[in-house]
């Protein structure tokens, strides 16, 4: 059965129409973009076979399609190059739409704070990525800054870059933020020394660490609560 052969309220472009887009499934959103099928599979089919590439515990979650090339969209028969780059220019407008756009005068009053803005954006990354939060002296926001990207499970952070773009701006607070790809945020023994060697090097000449928060998958840790604690 093609598309126009099913109901009309049953169609993903009509169904959108009549009852609003938080009324379709995963598959009927993919397919209004996909728009066409083959002669053996609807274009609902398809995104369906779409789907199925989700090799997570959780297929409710949808992260796992930024992480899919163009050549792999294009293996599924139905979607050739035209539509492989369609699906990933959407998949980049929803990861830019999960990015802090207004975080400027967000005043940062405990790690919670920093994880609203930064969790969704950091916690699907494949690599370690590390930022640096620029603040004033009322912890208001002054800028976010990348300051590193590395692989899988490490990234070299360089205190040097941190300290010159602080000087830069005349931003007398910072907070050190980076993810952990694995989801699971206990900072290892390198975030530890990193903290210490920031906090030491900041202290001569005159800025503040105020924390360095390590991201997971929908968890955080903060490195300055643990060493509080000890």
């Amino acid at each position: 059965m093609t598309i126009k052969e099913l109901p009309e309220a049953e169609r993903p472009y009509e169904k959108l129409e009549l009852y609003g887009e938080k009324n379709l499934t995963n598959a009927e959103l993919l397919a209004i973009i996909i728009k066409t099928g083959t002669k053996e599979d609807t274009s609902v089919d398809i995104a369906r076979k779409i789907l199925k590439l989700n090799d997570t515990y959780d297929q409710t979650n949808l992260n796992f399609l930024r992480d899919l090339t163009i050549e792999d969209f294009v293996k599924i028969k139905g979607i050739g190059r035209v539509k492989a780059i369609q699906l990933k220019a959407i998949c980049e407008l929803a990861i830019r739409m999960n990015s802090p756009s207004n975080y400027k005068n967000t005043t940062i009053k405990e790690p919670n704070d920093v994880a609203k803005i930064l969790m969704n954006q950091m916690q699907y990354e494949k690599k370690e990525i590390a930022k640096i939060i620029l603040l004033d002296n009322k912890n208001n926001v002054l800028k976010i800054k990348d300051i590193a990207i590395g692989g899988n499970n490490f990234v070299n952070i360089g205190i040097k870059e941190i300290l010159t773009e602080a000087v830069r701006i005349n931003s007398p607070k910072i907070i050190l933020v980076h993810n952990h790809p694995s989801g699971i945020s206990t900072p290892s023994q390198k975030d530890v020394d990193i903290t210490s060697k920031l906090e030491s090097a900041s202290k001569t000449i005159g800025i503040k660490l105020l924390d360095h928060i390590v991201i997971g998958r929908n968890e955080y840790t903060s490195i300055m609560s643990l060493k509080s604690r000890k």
